[in-house]
């Protein structure tokens, strides 16, 4: 459900998502998955050991969510709520209404595996995405996906 915004709400609560703005350090895309250093906002490829955000548009500037950021830019990024509702960039596959999803290659989303963090589940229409496709996702309370047992 593609949209012309990263933050998808709840907006009817007045609620303002926290943003850090620092440097971006590559060549990013709004809804990709980064972590906020002392310099800059580094893309991140796992969200085991880290505090992900999810990179925004530049909306003073006019940025439109497929406007990739240069490296150097001045980025906005989210700092990640349980229950609120962002899009995200998603890695190519076959995803399940309210599937856990973790961060994967590029800062995209994939489906979490044994041992993973959950970070957000996909609240989109079901079906196969393309590599960088924006869906929506809601933000997890982070937990780790338990080992199968073994029997």
């Amino acid at each position: 459900m593609a949209g012309n915004v990263i933050y998808r709400g709840p907006v009817t609560s007045g609620h303002q998502p926290r943003t850090s703005n620092k440097p971006v350090s590559g060549a990013y895309l709004p809804g990709s998955f980064v972590e906020e250093t002392a310099t800059a906002l580094t893309q991140i490829t796992t969200a085991l050991g880290k505090l992900p955000m999810i990179l925004g548009t530049a909306d003073y500037k006019g940025q439109a969510v497929s406007d990739t950021y240069t490296s150097g830019d001045t980025g906005v990024a989210y700092h990640l709520e349980p229950g609120q509702v962002y899009q995200a960039r998603m890695a190519a596959a076959t995803y399940a209404k309210d599937a856990p999803l973790t961060i994967g290659a590029s800062g995209r989303l994939t489906a979490a595996t044994a041992e993973t963090p959950v970070v957000a589940f996909f609240s989109d229409t079901p079906g196969a995405k393309a590599a960088d496709a924006l869906c929506d996702v809601v933000i997890a309370n982070t937990y780790t996906v338990p080992a199968p047992a073994a029997g």
